[in-house]
C-alpha cells in the first residue's frame, strides 16, 4: 500500500477513487509517564514517554486507516491527514486521526 500525503504520485495514475477512509485512535497517557515526562521536560531533555505514545497512537490510526483501503481494493491511500486532540477530562487522552482518499492505480 502506497501511503502519501501529496494528492497524486509522480510516475502512476490514478484509475479510481474508492473514497475516503480514516483510522482512529485514543489513547490514555497514565500518571507514572506523564509525572516522569514531566520531569524530562523540567530538565531540559526530550520527553520520551509522550514521543512514544504519540508514535504508537499514529501508527494505529494507520494501521486501521490502511486496512480500510485495503477492504475497499485500493492500492494507495493520497491526501494523508494527521491530527492531534487531547479529549477526555483535563485532556488527559490523547485521540489521533488519520484521514486521507483510497484509490486504484495503473
Amino acid at each position: 500500500m502506497i501511503l502519501t500525503t501529496t494528492n497524486n504520485l509522480e510516475n502512476r495514475k490514478i484509475t479510481n477513487y474508492k473514497g475516503v477512509v480514516t483510522g482512529e485512535t485514543i489513547i490514555g497517557a497514565n500518571f507514572i509517564k506523564d509525572f516522569f515526562a514531566g520531569i524530562r521536560d523540567i530538565v531540559g531533555g526530550r520527553s520520551g514517554s509522550y514521543e512514544k505514545v504519540l508514535r504508537e497512537a499514529k501508527d494505529s490510526a494507520m494501521s486501521e486507516m490502511v486496512d480500510r483501503a485495503r477492504e475497499l481494493g485500493a492500492d494507495a491511500i493520497v491526501g494523508i491527514d494527521l491530527d492531534y486532540e487531547t479529549v477526555g477530562p483535563n485532556g488527559g487522552m490523547l485521540m489521533v486521526t488519520a484521514s486521507g482518499t483510497a484509490v486504484q492505480l495503473i
